[in-house]
């Protein structure tokens, strides 16, 4: 089989922004500028997956899905499977994680280089309060669709890669922090590894310099270092995504994909227990298969956020629980008899009369006929809302819970969360979207559904 090329790509940033200022008037201490993308309580690797691979671009149901992460939502069970039920895949084709380090990215971007499909890489960033791995981490995710080289974006033209055995970052297992070596010996340490394997790929591509550059890695300095030294002749300024782990290295090529012209070369190099390198080149069909949400534009849009809650919800800052009982545990079996509807949100329609029914019925509330039904997913379809209610007794780590009644574009009405929004950014008739998100975790077992969000990007509220 030829090696595939990318045809498709799709980036998720979730809406929450937590300044650096933010976290240095908290703590007493300098913070510097910008802000970090913050996965809101409800996210995990797994829900930010779906939504990049539902905004990935291209033709066609992937046959296979590559999840890298360096912080799966379970271990000792698959959580790419989850991405392909929410994807309504059936039962069809190969899911797979590829989770550990940040390197496991490459390793997916490999699998999709030699078998196709969809590569989704995805990943929180955490740290202990004031870290550096805090402040400039961040949290989101990319999809890359792999297929023939005739519908190719872009086109591997070259690679490369050295793998070395140092001690410079780690994480025990159950630790949700990575220690780490004293800087100059890991920048000492990969600045041989980068410098070799971009010139064995620009080598191999016939290039002696690309028109962009891409550079990612858990060492800042070695990042810095590497950006300074390997300049593209086309010079864009470096999305302030943060470090973003396994996601890193997706999430700034998309951020290059945004804005390149056909017939251009990107030089996308990791350095992460090793170096790795690879030189692409653009196609014409690039600028008509961009997905509709860039990097950038993301980027711009944002709910600021306060630092309290931010650690609360990484369960650094434990609160007062409300009083009330806690939800059950998921159970197995419902969750899989009604798993079409539960990761995907299919309902039914009516073949009879066209009456569109959610959840998915066997006898039509309109015409009483039985049977007579056709799976309709609702996942893409933006609705209105008709009414709503905002609980401040309910619980929630983002109160007060907003319950949404909504209208979906082509019939159907259901009853849902609203996510990311404050109450007097709720009313009747807001435009909304469906998100895959998780309703609650209980005995480390994880409740995943859909909730509604506001069209708008921008809205301008601080939570917490």
């Amino acid at each position: 089989m030829s090696a595939r090329a990318i045809t498709g790509y799709g980036a998720y940033l979730p809406r929450h922004r937590l300044a650096h200022a933010e976290i240095a008037d908290a703590l007493g201490a300098g913070g510097g500028r910008g802000t970090r993308t913050v996965a809101s309580f409800d996210e995990d690797s797994t829900t930010m997956a779906v939504e990049a691979a539902r905004a990935a671009t291209g033709d066609g149901r992937p046959d296979a899905i590559h999840l890298a992460t360096t912080a799966p939502a379970y271990l000792d069970k698959t959580n790419a499977a989850a991405v392909h039920a929410a994807l309504d895949l059936g039962h069809a084709g190969f899911a797979a994680d590829v989770v550990g380090s940040a390197r496991s990215a490459v390793a997916a971007l490999r699998s999709g280089l030699a078998d196709g499909g969809l590569v989704v890489l995805s990943d929180l960033r955490n740290g202990r309060p004031g870290s550096t791995d805090e402040r400039d981490g961040g949290d989101g995710a990319v999809a890359l669709r792999f297929g023939d080289p005739d519908d190719a974006i872009a086109v591997v033209l070259a690679r490369a890669s050295a793998t070395a055995e140092f001690l410079d970052r780690w994480r025990a297992p159950g630790d949700d922090h990575s220690g780490q070596w004293e800087e100059r010996f890991g920048a000492e340490r990969y600045a041989p590894l980068v410098e070799s394997v971009v010139a064995e790929a620009l080598a191999a591509a016939g290039i002696e310099q690309a028109d962009h550059v891409v550079i990612s890695s858990p060492h800042g300095r070695a990042a810095a270092a590497a950006r300074k030294r390997y300049r593209g002749r086309i010079e864009g300024a470096d999305p302030a995504i943060g470090y973003v782990g396994a996601a890193d290295l997706g999430l700034r090529l998309a951020a290059v994909l945004d804005r390149a012209g056909a017939d251009e070369t990107i030089l996308v190099v990791s350095a992460a227990d090793g170096a790795d390198a690879f030189v692409l080149r653009t196609t014409e069909r690039l600028a008509a298969t961009r997905p509709e949400r860039g990097v950038v534009a993301q980027l711009e849009h944002g709910r600021a956020l306060r630092y309290a809650a931010f650690l609360t919800w990484r369960g650094r800052l434990e609160r007062e629980p409300p009083r009330r009982p806690e939800p059950d545990r998921p159970a197995g079996p419902p969750s899989a008899r009604s798993e079409a509807w539960k990761f995907a949100f299919v309902g039914s329609r009516c073949t009879a009369c066209g009456f569109v029914h959610v959840p998915p019925m066997r006898v039509c509330k309109s015409c009483r006929a039985v049977d007579e039904m056709e799976s309709l997913s609702l996942a893409d379809r933006r609705g209105t809302v008709a009414t709503f209610t905002v609980d401040r007794l309910a619980f929630s780590p983002a109160p007060p819970l907003i319950t949404v009644v909504v209208d979906f574009d082509g019939g159907g009405r259901y009853t849902v969360e609203m996510a990311d929004a404050a109450p007097d950014e709720v009313a009747i008739g807001t435009r909304v979207e469906m998100t895959f998100r998780r309703l609650y975790t209980v005995d480390g077992v994880h409740n995943y559904f859909w909730k509604a969000r506001p069209l708008a990007e921008a809205t301008g509220t601080t939570e917490g």
